[in-house]
């Protein structure tokens, strides 16, 4: 089997550097020939050092002199910038590109690697939460297969694909379609399953913070407290699956176990388990349509024992999941308002700008308060990302401002 070359995006990230890790199980069949970051240089240059790429880019170009510095000899070319890191997207020795950069920086880099005809590995959910039409029409004009790294996604498109040997983009035609009678998200609940709107008011950053199950980022890890990640997953797979989003649906899985399931008009529910490791679903991405060994421990059903299951959480506790249907639901430019104020209001709740609770109160502000567009272009979708972000911005200052954080 000849080795397959990856260029990543988001290498200092937790999907960067489990993606490194499954690569480096495996170097007679991954080579990482490029990688890019964002602000984490330290990491970046151990990781350069370890896996020698012909290429690297920090984003932050404030960081461009110390990462070439430290790589001078190294016969690595080094870059910076949004040019720096969409050169590393289409970096042309790379077969597939995994994109795991987190939020809306991930979306014209991830375009950049489509333009260039790499397979997309793809992590960052945000693609297609923006731009899910146009972004899927990039894909099928390019012709490259697309394949989702979201352990649930990764789950869903198992379900559907699994034993598949074609190397093709895999989709749900009209016909499969018939055969489905819905697919199942399944959401951890994150720290505070179970817990309610009056509970939630002032709960503190480490409590948010505090995922029982997975090990994240600081943004993800706080999408995952108010459930605003599953709701983006939600828009994620309705682009990604063509189902229609009446026939997706949220339940609370604690445990994590169960990542996701297909149900069928036979009564057959097919679902993916695994423990909550994502090497598993980036080791799927990076070797479909065989599978590779990876160190992710065996499951043990008999060890666990017991798996539950609850109802999605009301809208009055958890806004932010319900705010992702109505967007989905609403179409147009609304996915992409909800994005960012949402991008806004986590980093203002991270800053000790803004409580908890207000996050929901704030992204639905900025949904009532933006225009509703038809986006007929990539352009077009960045011009509302940033109209929508200063809307956003703009009800952190004043409600900041008046101390009056409810």
């Amino acid at each position: 089997m000849p080795v397959k070359n990856i260029a990543l995006l988001g290498s200092t990230g937790s999907i960067g550097v489990n993606t490194l890790d499954v690569v480096a199980a495996n170097p007679e069949q991954f080579a990482v020939v490029a990688i890019s970051a964002g602000r984490n240089v330290a990491l970046l240059i151990e990781q350069a050092k370890q896996f020698k790429p012909e290429a690297v880019a920090i984003w932050d170009e404030s960081q461009f002199s110390t990462l070439k510095t430290a790589l001078a000899g190294q016969k690595i070319k080094v870059l910076c910038g949004d040019e720096g890191v969409e050169e590393i997207a289409g970096w042309p020795p790379a077969q597939q590109t995994v994109s795991a950069i987190v939020g809306a920086a991930g979306l014209k880099p991830t375009l950049a690697a489509i333009k260039a005809g790499k397979e997309i590995a793809l992590a960052n959910k945000e693609c297609l939460v923006m731009a899910g039409e146009l972004f899927m029409d990039e894909v099928a004009k390019a012709g490259v297969t697309l394949l989702p790294v979201d352990s649930e996604h990764s789950a869903i498109f198992q379900a559907l694909f699994n034993g598949q040997t074609q190397t093709i983009q895999p989709t749900v035609t009209a016909e499969y379609l018939k055969e489905i009678s819905h697919i199942t998200l399944t959401a951890s609940g994150g720290p505070f399953v179970g817990w309610t709107k009056d509970r939630l008011q002032h709960v503190s950053q480490t409590q948010a913070l505090a995922h029982p199950n997975w090990s994240m980022g600081r943004k993800i890890s706080i999408d995952s407290a108010t459930m605003m990640n599953k709701g983006l997953e939600v828009i994620e797979a309705y682009y990604l699956f063509g189902i229609p989003a009446e026939q997706i649906k949220v339940i609370i899985h604690p445990e994590s176990i169960v990542h996701s399931m297909v149900s069928f008009y036979d009564g057959s529910v097919v679902a993916q388990l695994g423990a909550p490791d994502m090497r598993t679903p980036i080791a799927v991405a990076l070797s479909w349509p065989k599978r590779i060994a990876t160190a992710v421990a065996t499951l043990d059903l008999v060890k666990i024992g017991t798996l539950n299951f609850f109802p999605a959480p009301k809208e009055a506790d958890f806004p932010c999941l319900h705010l992702a249907f109505k967007a989905l639901a609403t179409g147009k430019s609304a996915p992409a308002t909800l994005n960012a104020a949402n991008e806004i209001a986590v980093a203002a709740f991270l800053e000790n700008k803004i409580e908890f609770m207000d996050i929901p109160r704030l992204i639905e502000w900025t949904m009532e308060n933006t225009p509703l567009l038809k986006p007929a272009s990539i352009a077009d979708i960045m011009d509302i990302d940033r109209d929508a972000r200063a809307i956003a911005a703009a009800w952190v200052l004043q409600n900041t401002k008046k101390g009056n954080l409810s």
